[in-house]
Order: C-alpha cells, then sequence, then structure tokens
C-alpha cells in the first residue's frame, strides 16, 4: 500500500520537474514530427468527406469555458445533436443545465424553440446553411459545429492559419483519430479526426487567445451517421406544446450563458 505521505510528496516535489520533462519531451516531438503538408492533406480529406455527405447526424458533448473577474475558468456543459441536409435544412438542439433549445432551419425561416420556457422566435433567412451561420453569428447564436458543416470547411478553417502541427494520433471515444493543431492570431484550434474510409470530425477545441485565461470551447461527436443511416427528418416548426411566439431579442433563457452570467470585455 502507498502511504498517504508518498502522495503529498510526490505532488508537492516531483510535479514540476515531471511536468518541465513533459514540456521539454512534447517540444523535441514537435519539433521533429511536424509535418505542416501532411497536416492539411489530413484537414482537406476531412473538408471533403463532410461537405460530400448530403445528410449528416450526430449526437454532441461540449464545454464552454469562462473566466470570472477573479479569473476563475468555469465550464459549462450541454449535449445535444444535430441533423444537416444539404443545402438548406438544418434541425440542432441543445441541452444544459439552464436552458433546452431546438433550433430549426427549413430554407427560408429559422425558428428557435426554448423547451423549457415553452417560448419560440422566428426569423426569416432564405438561403443555405452556409447563409444561417453569418445569421447567427450576429445574434450570438452559434450552430454547435458550425464551421464544420459549411459548404468548404477546409476554407473557414484555414483562414488566417499560421502554424500547423501534425501531433501524430489519439484515441477519442475509443475511435482512433489523426490529432491536428493549428494557430491563428487570436486562437488555437486543434482537431482529432477519425481514421479511415470516414474521416469524420471525433473531437473540436477552440482556445481565444484575446481573453484573459484562454477559454476553451469544445465539442466532442458521437454516434457520427450519414445519408442512408438517417431516418427522414422533418425540418418545418410545428409547435406541438403550443408555445408562445416572442421576438427574437426577448428570447432570454435559450442562450449558451445562464442568466447571472454577465459578459465582460477581451484583454
Amino acid at each position: 500500500m502507498i502511504k498517504p505521505r508518498r502522495l503529498v510528496n510526490l505532488s508537492a516535489g516531483g510535479l514540476s520537474a515531471m511536468a518541465l520533462c513533459l514540456v521539454a519531451m512534447l517540444g523535441t516531438s514537435i519539433t521533429a514530427s511536424a509535418d505542416e503538408a501532411d497536416a492539411k492533406r489530413l484537414l482537406k480529406a476531412m473538408s471533403d468527406y463532410v461537405a460530400a455527405q448530403q445528410v449528416i447526424l450526430f449526437d454532441y458533448d461540449a464545454i464552454l469555458e469562462v473566466v470570472t473577474k477573479d479569473e476563475q475558468i468555469l465550464a459549462l456543459a450541454s449535449s445535444g445533436q444535430v441533423t444537416l441536409n444539404r443545402p438548406d435544412k438544418i434541425l440542432a438542439t441543445r441541452s444544459s443545465g439552464f436552458a433546452d433549445v431546438e433550433m430549426s432551419f427549413d430554407g427560408k425561416t429559422l425558428t428557435l424553440l426554448g423547451k423549457n420556457l415553452n417560448l419560440y422566435a422566428q426569423q426569416d433567412v432564405p438561403g443555405t446553411v452556409d447563409n444561417l451561420v453569418d445569421e447567427l453569428r450576429k445574434h450570438n447564436r452559434p450552430l454547435p459545429a458550425a464551421d464544420l458543416l459549411l459548404a468548404d470547411p477546409y476554407e473557414a478553417l484555414m483562414e488566417d492559419v499560421v502554424d500547423v502541427k501534425d501531433l501524430g494520433s489519439g484515441v477519442i471515444g475509443g475511435v482512433e483519430c489523426d490529432y491536428l493543431a493549428f494557430r491563428k492570431k487570436d486562437v488555437d484550434w486543434q482537431i482529432w479526426i477519425a481514421q479511415g474510409e470516414r474521416p469524420y470530425p471525433c473531437r473540436y477545441v477552440i482556445s481565444s487567445k484575446s481573453m484573459d485565461g484562454q477559454p476553451e470551447y469544445s465539442i466532442q461527436v458521437r454516434d457520427w451517421k450519414t445519408d442512408d443511416e438517417v431516418a427522414a427528418t422533418d425540418f418545418s416548426f410545428k409547435n406541438p406544446s403550443g408555445a408562445k411566439k416572442v421576438d427574437l431579442k426577448a428570447l432570454e433563457g435559450a442562450d449558451e450563458l445562464p442568466k447571472h452570467f454577465q459578459i465582460g470585455g477581451a484583454k
């Protein structure tokens, strides 16, 4: 049996040296094995594969980190499901401890339903899913994994990238993945892509360098399905619960952050 004192000594005295060793090893490994061209090829293969799928369905788990004014990092967890039918239909759900939201888009109308509030809002957004993503960002209501669902994910992901690393492989949810890391001026992002004939994104992490504490947003994909694996979906809004219609700006309690969180400024 290991005595508690032994554990304390390891934590207090050995951890810093161990961390320095890991940093040194990581730096050497990256320098020796980074292959920018190969990383771009793997990302392009994922982008082409995802863009070629007419119908996509997946479940996800997401973590949104927020930094308090006293520099404590808090992680807000949510789960949901996304169904995409190219080029202009999408159904996405997000459930957390403070919100239960359904977003539907039929190529003409965006509907946001706060299930826990029994309220909904609509807005005319004619066009493709790409156009919808742009419109949602204007209202600070991002679509889960939006960058990965565009008609050309590679172009969106690689815009303004200044550094690319191929970090080998990792395992996400039991799936062996290629592990890639990218840097931009304001954000770092990483992606794990399933190896094999279906190179779908298994995990996507974005770190903000413009905010104190560099908070992260991460999304992990589960149960990836495409085309014939996906049952027919109705993307129109039916309002079976008799929810009350409100203005989009009045749909409080359906955001990424709970009501008692206040958004501060970037550094």
